[in-house]
């Protein structure tokens, strides 16, 4: 069953009276080669296991069970459970569970599925949720990799380094927990119904530890999120209220010397190195006002 032919997925939705939800963002793939190309990268194997959230048609599914010694797919949207029995049919090692991934704790089903084995997680991500669920994924600490499938504009912030336009406080979270890479670009044209803008394919590679090193790790993101809330403002001018008044302009002037960092300087333009020492700097500095 060609699970990417347009012709073939229309032909079993309509049997099964499915129709598509827009608050759900559901967008199928017509094109064979991204479903191939994601498992092909994604590094899982015969011995090691796969996590997909949202299989959708089960296109991509289908290409993880060749894979990998097992599948679990979580699906949200319990129309699909009839098209899927029948689409993944010839699939003895996948299992479809009901859920909603934002609300799953996926350590505890990845341990009751796959016991002790290593575990990728596989994703064709809806757009609203794409922020939220890579967290989930990250925060889990449960997966060898994680491959999805998001805006492109999304996987160009995930990926983008200190002085990019698109560097963001979502770059930083990232890269602070795995090393974020673009596999491949996918043309909107690639789906059904045609979302309105291309797609990429990322892979996080999560770390054994931090890519820095910091002191406290709640007032270093609070850092990073104050700078990219006021992102046209300077650090000096946009990071005050994670110190949650604790600090004031001369005690963060202060701080921009010890790191001898550019008072005038934007929080785009910080290294994930640069706000560790300033993070560690001000956590300094209020332990000794305390």
């Amino acid at each position: 069953m060609g699970l990417c032919d347009i012709h073939v997925i229309k032909e079993v939705l309509s049997r099964h009276g499915f129709h598509f939800s827009k608050s759900l963002g559901q967008n199928f793939l017509t094109a064979q080669w991204v479903p191939e190309r994601i498992a092909a990268e994604c590094g899982v194997d015969k011995n090691s296991c796969a996590l997909e959230v949202g299989p959708g048609m089960g296109c991509l599914t289908n290409e993880l069970s060749k894979q990998a010694e097992k599948v679990v797919a979580i699906e949200l949207d319990r129309a699909l459970f009839p098209v899927l029995e029948e689409t993944l049919a010839d699939c003895s090692n996948v299992e479809v569970v009901h859920g909603d991934v934002l609300k799953t704790d996926l350590s505890t089903i990845c341990n009751e599925k796959f016991g002790d084995k290593k575990v990728y997680a596989c994703a064709n991500l809806p757009y609203y949720i794409t922020t939220p669920a890579i967290s989930a994924l990250l925060d889990s600490k449960m997966f060898s990799g994680i491959t999805v499938m998001v805006q492109k504009e999304v996987a160009k912030r995930i990926c983008a380094k200190a002085g990019s336009s698109d560097y963001s406080a979502f770059s930083i979270y990232v890269q602070y927990y795995a090393d974020a890479k673009i596999l491949f670009d996918v043309p909107a044209g690639c789906f059904v119904p045609q979302p309105k803008v291309d797609s990429a394919v990322i892979r996080l590679n999560p770390l054994d530890k931090p890519s820095v090193a910091v002191k406290n790790e709640k007032l270093f993101f609070a850092i990073v999120r104050a700078a990219f809330n006021q992102r046209r403002k300077t650090l000096v001018n946009a990071i005050s209220p994670a110190f949650g008044g604790r600090l004031d302009k001369a005690d963060i002037l202060s701080l921009m010397k010890t790191c001898n960092l550019d008072e005038r300087i934007r929080g785009e333009k910080l290294t994930l190195e640069e706000y560790a020492k300033l993070s560690d700097a001000a956590d300094d500095l209020l332990k000794s006002k305390s």
